[in-house]
C-alpha cells in the first residue's frame, strides 16, 4: 500500500538545536541590555549627586552673599537713609506675553 510517511527536509533534533542556540542567543543579549541598562542608571544617579552638590555649593555662596549684604552698615559706607518711600504700580514685564 502507500507510504504516508512525511519527509522534513530537517530533522526533529537539529530544529531544536537551532532554537536552543537561537534562544541562548538572545538570553545573552538580553543580559547585555540589562546589564547596560544598571550601568546607565549608576551613572545617572553619580551625576545627580554631582549636580546636587554643586547647587549646594552655589546655595552656601548666595546665602553668604546674602547675609554680608543684610548685615551691612550702610550709614558707615556712605549711604543716606531715603527721605521717602513710593511705591510705583507697574505691569508686570515677564519672557511670557
Amino acid at each position: 500500500m502507500f507510504n504516508i510517511r512525511a519527509h522534513l527536509p530537517f530533522s526533529i533534533l537539529s530544529l531544536s538545536y537551532a532554537t536552543v542556540g537561537t534562544l541562548l542567543v538572545l538570553y545573552i543579549g538580553l543580559i547585555a541590555v540589562v546589564m547596560s541598562y544598571a550601568t546607565l542608571t549608576v551613572e545617572f544617579s553619580q551625576s545627580i549627586k554631582n549636580d546636587e552638590s554643586a547647587v549646594a555649593v552655589l546655595e552656601a555662596e548666595y546665602l553668604a552673599f546674602v547675609a554680608r549684604t543684610t548685615a551691612m552698615d550702610y550709614l558707615s559706607a556712605g549711604y543716606a537713609k531715603p527721605l521717602s518711600k513710593t511705591f510705583v504700580r507697574a505691569k508686570s514685564v515677564t519672557a511670557l506675553r
